[in-house]
């Protein structure tokens, strides 16, 4: 048969050779084509600060049926992976169509501690063939490495990792067997079972629940016969359980007690018995809360025995404090040693976490432990019509008792009351990896909300529970946030104490001219403090009135309007401080460019902060009115605590973004024009004091572009994710404008020196205004172009 013409099963196994294609059939698929390779593909990680950066990835190889995952960790905010699902078309497995998705955006780092990344790194070696799994040696060492990665302290579990952890169960299945894998595997999943139910939930949109349970279930159901092997059956076993050490580096307490036929592997959150009914005749486990004769404690903190086929289910059910029972009886054991079956594995699990129904609403639920019984090698015919077995891409078993088996559980519900239980709906159950279904379970008892222990009997075996009728609804996922972007706490600090030094200095300047009224009244002063004052509202309402929390209260609250009113006071002082800036940047034009001097018009100084002052309400007043929205921060800024009242998307660009970029476009234009124009004056300058003044111009005009113009160049490459260095200078540069000033404008400043000198000792110094030659004039003297005073 040519391989191109083999078919196969989904799960690999080979049915037929046709050299016709067969008719349509959604099980059957080419034996050569039953992978989707790996495949290249773009999209964006959210960096530090909320950025993002393009990044290359490639999806991994996956099965039919399978959703993939990348090869680089790529997760949303929920923790969910992102996936692409390897479909089945034309008897081939093909990726899913990328073509509607939106752009996808992910983390690859983030606040949380998380095992994701080292979980997927393992993944891929298994995958890539970096790490063997072909030998004991190789499957211990990946399975010691997930047990100690799930294990550590303090460690966030996400979905994505209940996902990869079932992937990579999958892989242990297509591999030989060792129970010495059992240990780990176990305190995976008893790890699993504790993280949060939301987490579970969402895992569960992938199947991931499902996919891990029935690996482990299938997995723990092919070692009876390594764990308890006939020939160990009457020998003496020198150590029963395990000790102290590996309990702690394990987290599972095993038992072996192979003399009479059992070994278990014990934990509070699930436990595994296997029994060998050939050494004594053991077929079942009873678990307690409490002890009594004849009971052995665990670890745990529950005690157990072992049932035996003779047996009575009347007594054990009125033994005290009996949590779950169950056993074969001398005839049902008799039955399906017939049939082939030599070994029984109970599993024990304290809760329903893994069981996880992917409706919002049910119409009961589990109220008990759950226990699940296997019989391997019990004889069956596969049925090839099981929808659910099929979404994990196995055939199901018609695995029929020709007897009932009986098994016990607590009522959870007389223990702990529910209101909303009720009678009807609820009895025994099992687990079809969908929902809780009672198809072939009977219940013996009479009142089921009231009765301590419920009596069950099956003919069928999986996972079985006591439920509870009722109507339960579970809380909607919506947008759940469990991962958050890296956010540089040092950018932030940065930010908050260059502010409140900025405040500082301005403050010094605001009292040096309340207190030199000569000073105040220079024209060029008066410019400074507008400058100042504009600085000095847009740090106020960062640092005090329009912060993260404050935001966010007004957004639960519904306070929206007040939002809007602080995000749009915001923009409109940052507007007002670019304004100033600008009108500073014309006035040094004037000054070195202009070629015939005019004196100034009249009152210019407040022509200019009429400008400064009114024009920026023009854009701020158009966003606030017609996108007002913009400005309330979004639910993931919220929950990442990175949110303010600030305009955002179209109202961020045209309101703030192009005003400013524009401003500092031609700030920067206008101090290459202004420093050339100097420089050529320099050159041509004959005198030596001329020339000293220019270089002190020239100083003047590099220090107030940069901290003025030049600065906000950094936040603008920032904003356009050009890479965080853009992000810490503008921070630095930016925050600092204020108190550099106040340095430079009133400390370094020879006559403000010696004017605070002269108030504190008033006998020592006088200060003299009026000759006063300082570097702040050239803002406001009469326009001169100093090539024609060089030449005069």
């Amino acid at each position: 048969c040519p391989k191109d013409r083999r078919y196969c099963a989904l799960n690999g196994t080979f049915i037929y050779c046709s050299i016709v294609e067969p008719e349509h059939d959604d099980l059957v698929v080419l034996c050569n084509a039953m992978f989707c390779e790996p495949e290249k593909f773009q999209h964006d990680y959210i960096t530090r600060n909320h950025d993002q950066s393009p990044h290359l990835n490639r999806w991994k190889k996956a099965k039919i049926g399978e959703h993939a995952t990348l090869h680089d960790v790529c997760l949303l905010r929920n923790g969910m992976p992102v996936t692409r699902e390897c479909q089945l078309k034309n008897f081939r497995a093909q990726w899913e169509s990328v073509e509607p998705w939106q752009p996808v955006v992910c983390l690859r780092r983030f606040r949380e501690h998380s095992i994701s990344t080292e979980l997927n790194s393992l993944h891929d070696d298994i995958l890539e063939g970096r790490r063997r799994t072909n030998d004991t040696q190789g499957r211990r060492e990946m399975t010691g490495m997930m047990r100690n990665m799930f294990r550590q302290q303090d460690r966030t579990l996400l979905p994505a990792d209940v996902h990869v952890t079932g992937q990579m169960f999958a892989t242990l299945m297509q591999q030989d067997k060792d129970a010495s894998l059992g240990v780990d595997l176990v305190s995976v999943c008893k790890e699993i079972m504790s993280s949060d139910s939301q987490v579970l939930r969402l895992s569960a949109q992938l199947n991931a629940t499902n996919s891990l349970l029935n690996q482990f279930e299938n997995y723990m159901d092919a070692l009876p016969e390594q764990m308890v092997p006939r020939k160990n059956c009457g020998k003496v076993v020198p150590q029963v359980t395990s000790g102290a050490e590996e309990m702690a580096s394990t987290g599972v307490e095993t038992l072996n007690f192979s003399d009479i036929g059992v070994q278990a592997l014990i934990t509070g959150n699930l436990s595994v018995f296997f029994a060998n009914p050939e050494c004594d005749n053991i077929t079942g486990i009873a678990i307690y809360s409490s002890h009594s004769e004849g009971r052995q404690a665990s670890a745990s903190g529950f005690w157990y025995r072992f049932l035996r086929a003779t047996d009575e289910v009347a007594k054990i059910k009125l033994e005290a404090h009996l949590e779950t029972a169950a056993f074969l009886p001398q005839n049902l054991w008799q039955a399906v040693r017939q049939k082939g079956v030599s070994y029984l594995i109970f599993k024990i699990y304290a809760h329903d976490a893994l069981f996880v129904e992917a409706t919002e609403t049910r119409n009961r639920r589990p109220r008990s432990k759950v226990i699940s019984i296997s019989l391997p090698n019990l004889d069956g015919k596969y049925l090839t019509n099981c929808k659910s077995c099929m979404l994990i891409f196995l055939f199901c078993l018609d695995s029929s008792l020709p007897l009932a088996l009986p098994f016990l559980l607590r009522n959870e519900n007389l223990r702990n009351p529910d209101s909303r239980a009720l009678a009807a709906g609820s009895g025994c159950g099992f687990w079809n990896y969908e929902t809780w279904r009672s198809d072939g379970v009977s219940t013996s008892n009479s009142n089921l909300l009231t009765d301590a222990i419920i009596e069950c009997h099956t003919f069928h075996l999986t996972q079985f529970a006591f439920l509870v009728g009722g109507s339960y609804r579970t809380n909607d996922l919506g947008e759940e946030v469990l991962i958050t972007p890296l956010n540089e706490r040092v950018l932030d600090i940065i930010s908050i104490v260059g502010c409140c030094l900025s405040l500082l200095g301005i403050v010094g300047i605001f009292l040096t001219a309340a207190v030199f009224k000569a000073w105040r009244n220079q024209a060029s002063t008066k410019v400074l403090l507008h400058l100042c004052l504009a600085m000095a509202l847009q740090m106020v309402l960062f640092v005090f009135l329009n912060t993260d929390d404050i935001s966010e209260q007004l957004v639960v609250n519904g306070d929206t309007r007040r939002c809007v009113a602080l995000g749009a006071a915001m923009q409109y002082s940052i507007l007002v401080l670019f304004s100033w800036m600008l009108i500073i940047a014309f006035l040094q034009f004037q000054r070195y460019v202009t070629v015939i001097g005019i004196e100034r018009p009249r009152h210019y100084i407040l022509k200019a902060a009429i400008v400064a002052w009114l024009l920026p309400l023009i854009p701020t007043l158009l966003v606030a009115l017609i996108d007002p929205d913009s400005y309330l921060p979004s639910a993931a800024q919220l929950s990442t605590d990175t949110g303010i009242c600030y305009p955002s998307g179209h109202g961020l660009i045209f309101g703030v973004v192009l005003p400013v970029t524009l401003i500092t476009v031609a700030n920067l234009i206008i101090f290459v024009y202004v420093f050339y124009s100097i420089s050529s004056s320099l050159s041509q300058s004959i005198h030596r004091a001329e020339k000293k003044m220019v270089v002190k111009q020239i100083r003047l005009s590099i220090l107030l572009f940069f901290l003025l113009g030049l600065t906000w160049i950094f936040g603008i490459f920032a904003f356009m994710q050009a890479g965080v260095a853009f992000s810490y200078l503008f921070c630095i540069t930016a925050t600092m404008q204020g108190f550099v000033m106040f340095v430079y404008f009133v400390l370094l400043d020879k006559v403000n020196r010696r004017a605070w000198v002269g108030l504190m000792c008033p006998t020592t110094m006088k200060m003299d205004v009026q000759k006063r030659t300082t570097e702040l004039q050239s803002m406001t003297t009469s326009s001169t172009n100093y090539s024609n005073r060089t030449t005069s």
